[in-house]
């Protein structure tokens, strides 16, 4: 019986893997593993006609157990398999990267593929500020050192409540300005962003991150702006959807919000503005490109951003899914900055992010 770890799965997705994932019905359409079968593991030996011969196969339950239960039936079955070392626990914690150029900038898109976070290291000139960073704080220390950059800046664009936010900790790793808005209250010390601020990230080259608040998704949402060619949307605006406004139990009133801070703020920028969001769903196509598209192309492809202000609440109050979970735990942690375990982290972050409303 052999084992996969899950980088080494994410390297081979394209190819000619067969991922059979042995957990519970409603486990695997909660959260699994894009192209990967479902088959219980009650049900695995009277389904292995389902097992593809000519394919390497690796079997995926929660955290290990199932899936060395079903490489065994198979194995027995003469179908050779790998488990996927550590389960989905272990898949939530694998990122990948794709970069973007834009003028003096390089934009570094950091994936968390099994969580579907999106965040971003933006640098130039030896310095570099980072975006919505998860708690692995050591894929932003690696990839800036491999650059050979600074981090001088991180920032978060909202009050999450999927994941654990790695901004404080990345900030004190680093000696790195923490900014944030204090709509959402943190309870620690920051730097408190405003409306149209400006921070500069490099000396000697033109590249300032400007400050949009976008309230909606929470009250301290924020886009980030990198002159009029990137927009770091947070969980404002997907490339499929809009940021959900019912987190806060104030459904109705954040999506008046939410719709203003689009249409007067966001939807103003040229059509060419790159949108980077913080989250994508498992709807949207992940390659090697950025996970982005041009304003312009979402407004011609998403409803939601030409509706009136009444329809547009109307679909946003009924349309929501269920929270992410542990989201209230997440939130308080994430406000109140203490430091968790990585046991603890795992536990919480197990499960998809459900930040954005059904489209």
């Amino acid at each position: 019986m052999g084992s996969i770890t899950a980088e080494e799965l994410l390297e081979q997705l394209d190819g000619n893997v067969f991922v059979l994932d042995v957990r519970e019905p409603d486990e695997f359409e909660s959260w699994s593993i894009p192209g990967s079968v479902n088959v219980p593991l009650a049900s695995v030996g009277g389904r292995l006609d389902d097992v593809p011969r000519s394919s390497e196969v690796v079997t995926v339950c929660a955290v290990g157990t199932r899936a060395t239960t079903a490489t065994e039936l198979l194995a027995v079955a003469g179908i050779a398999s790998s488990v996927l070392e550590g389960g989905m626990g272990a898949w939530s914690r694998v990122y990948d990267e794709a970069v973007l150029d834009e003028g003096a900038a390089t934009i570094v898109q950091v994936r968390r593929r099994g969580k579907g976070c999106l965040s971003y290291l933006v640098g130039a000139a030896g310095a570099a500020a980072v975006i919505d960073p998860s708690s692995d704080v050591d894929e932003y220390l690696r990839r800036a050192e491999e650059r050979g950059w600074r981090i001088a800046h991180v920032f978060d664009t909202h009050l999450h409540a999927d994941h654990v936010s790695g901004a404080r900790e990345l900030a004190a790793a680093t000696g790195a300005e923490l900014v944030l808005n204090p709509a959402d209250r943190f309870g620690f010390d920051y730097e408190a962003l405003t409306d149209g601020m400006r921070v500069r990230i490099a000396d000697g080259v033109d590249l300032t991150v400007s400050v949009l608040s976008t309230p909606g998704h929470t009250m301290g949402s924020t886009v980030y702006l990198l002159g009029e060619d990137a927009a770091f949307t947070g969980d404002t605006l997907f490339l499929e959807s809009v940021g959900r406004p019912d987190l806060a139990d104030k459904a109705e009133a954040f999506a008046h919000s939410l719709y203003r801070s689009l249409h007067d703020k966001l939807l103003e920028l040229p059509d060419s503005t790159m949108v980077l969001p913080a989250h994508f769903s498992s709807v949207v196509a992940v390659d090697r490109n950025v996970v982005g598209a041009p304003l312009g192309d979402l407004k011609a492809r998403l409803w939601q951003l030409s509706a009136d202000e009444r329809d547009f609440v109307t679909w946003a109050v009924g349309s929501v899914a269920p929270r992410p979970p542990h989201y209230e735990t997440i939130v308080a942690t994430n406000q109140s900055g203490v430091p968790l375990t990585f046991e603890e982290r795992t536990s919480l972050e197990a499960g998809p992010n459900r930040c954005a409303v059904a489209s």
